[in-house]
């Protein structure tokens, strides 16, 4: 039996493969007809209206086009949340930040958080100190005060764009896309359950508003329709060996438990799937298509190529094998955000803004 703890050492070796890449084949839940995500008008589109990401090339029978269903920062942010019960969440300290909202306290996993170790929740609270320090030391070469406070920053990326500038590239990268789709439209009419809610006794001085209250008739023309993918859909994730390869600290020893540490928690990322996962909105649920098996990959510097085998399971096995040596802080760290922080931040960026003016 190989050592749990050493049996992918070879994926972090020197000379080892350069990636690990994942391909599945997806299809949509129900009819044809999959509703992607709707993006802001660009500037030089007039009509203010919002769009799909839709990429198109060639024109004719040479026609192609790719329309993103869920993008890289969307599917990472699905699978990252999952950390706070795999294994027990005993793979990743369990970081929360409490804040009001409405009059009521809320509590926010660092796991929740979009921007990871880089979000405003953090980098306004009571961790704002430890977390400044852990970039300015991965700026100096040294990620293992990151990896024990916010380890998933460092699989999953984070830009302290707003104070250090320090970047943590990401090492797992996953999205997916429809190819060569056909774009629709759909228009809806709503219809108020009276014809006239002035009769009713509505003041008719409140009459020009009442759409606002579902009290009248809304057209709703040439709306976004979804799209038909004619080329199929799929998921591509990767794993970049090269970069954790490059993660480290000074003590050698430590640099080897960071490694696997980290590669542990990257394998249980590219092999995480559920129903959640693909569940990317109203109107686009997405499952495996089970004539067309999932395929991992490891990619060698060469272009090389071998099919990499490996489950949820071994991959969670290796994770807890890791992440004990490495030795994961099991005490909850809470912090509280501090608005004061907030308010501080934005007034010494107005100053900035002023003197760069």
């Amino acid at each position: 039996m190989p050592d749990p703890l050493t049996q992918f050492d070879h994926l972090l070796a020197e000379d080892g493969p350069a990636a690990i890449t994942l391909k599945q084949a997806l299809k949509p839940v129900g009819e044809a007809i999959v509703f992607p995500p709707t993006y802001a008008a660009p500037k030089e589109d007039r009509s203010g209206k919002p769009s799909y990401n839709i990429d198109r090339f060639g024109s004719g029978e040479n026609a192609r086009s790719v329309c993103t269903l869920d993008s890289v920062p969307s599917q990472i942010n699905r699978i990252e949340p999952a950390f706070a019960t795999i294994a027990g969440g005993k793979l990743v300290p369990r970081v929360v930040v409490k804040a009001k909202q409405q009059g009521e306290e809320v509590e926010v996993n660092l796991l929740e958080a979009g921007h990871r170790a880089a979000d405003a929740i953090v980098r306004f609270s009571g961790l704002t100190d430890e977390l400044r320090d852990a970039f300015k030391q991965r700026l100096k070469g040294d990620s293992l005060p990151m990896a024990k406070l916010a380890p998933t920053s460092l699989v999953f990326g984070a830009w302290d764009s707003r104070d250090t500038g320090a970047k943590l590239p990401r090492l797992v990268n996953a999205v997916i896309r429809a190819y060569d789709v056909d774009e629709l439209k759909r228009s809806a009419q709503y219809v108020p359950a009276l014809h006239d809610y002035a009769e009713a006794g509505v003041n008719p001085e409140a009459v020009k508003k009442l759409s606002e209250h579902g009290m009248a008739a809304v057209p709703a023309p040439g709306q976004l329709g979804g799209v038909i993918a004619r080329g199929g859909i799929v998921r591509e994730a990767s794993l970049n060996l090269a970069t954790l390869r490059d993660i480290t600290t000074p003590d050698a020893d430590e640099a080897v438990k960071l490694r696997r540490y980290l590669l542990g928690l990257a394998l249980v990322a590219l092999t995480y799937f559920d129903g959640k996962t693909l569940n990317l909105r109203q109107g686009c649920q997405l499952t495996g298509k089970p004539d067309e098996p999932m395929t991992r990959k490891l990619i060698n510097a060469d272009g090389a190529e071998e099919d990499f085998e490996i489950t949820r399971d071994d991959a969670i096995a290796f994770a807890v094998a890791a992440a004990e040596a490495f030795g994961v802080s099991d005490e909850p760290r809470e912090a509280v955000f501090d608005p004061k922080l907030a308010a501080k931040a934005a007034k010494d960026a107005a100053k900035k803004k002023g003197n760069d003016g």
